[in-house]
């Protein structure tokens, strides 16, 4: 009886709620989102910012990317990137905190930021290489 419990209380934590959902879909319609294989095309330089949490990133990430989390990407941003004009492409695990985190950085004047849409896991799907310590 424990065991199914605990199994329901996780399956129940890894629904979103519709409150989040709700938030999640008003950032969408203000960014941008690119789609993996608009990444995998993309021919100009950019930096590729992981916006999960530490326990993810150290799990797994997409090379090349650098780990600021949402948590403090807000915080954090302009000491990593300087250049407002520079594009940034987020991701998560499924593209809805990213996309939140999106939101917050073209608030703080960032001009070209994308949200991975199907984030982390989409990549996963698509059997694309990760870097895994």
């Amino acid at each position: 009886m424990t065991g199914i419990f605990f199994t329901n209380i996780l399956e129940q934590a890894m629904q979103h709620s519709p409150a989040f959902l709700a938030l999640v879909n008003a950032a969408k319609a203000d960014i941008r989102e690119i789609e993996i294989q608009g990444l995998k095309d993309l021919n100009t330089p950019y930096v590729l910012l992981d916006t999960r949490e530490d326990h993810e990133w150290q799990a797994g990430h997409l090379p090349s990317a650098m780990h600021l989390s949402k948590g403090i990407i807000e915080r954090d941003i302009e000491h990593t990137v300087q250049d407002k004009q520079q594009p940034i492409i987020l991701y998560c695990g499924g593209g809805f905190r990213s996309a939140l985190a999106a939101q917050s950085l073209q608030k703080m004047g960032y001009q070209q930021v994308y949200s991975l849409a199907g984030g982390y896991k989409a990549w996963c799907e698509a059997g694309l290489p990760l870097d895994k310590p």
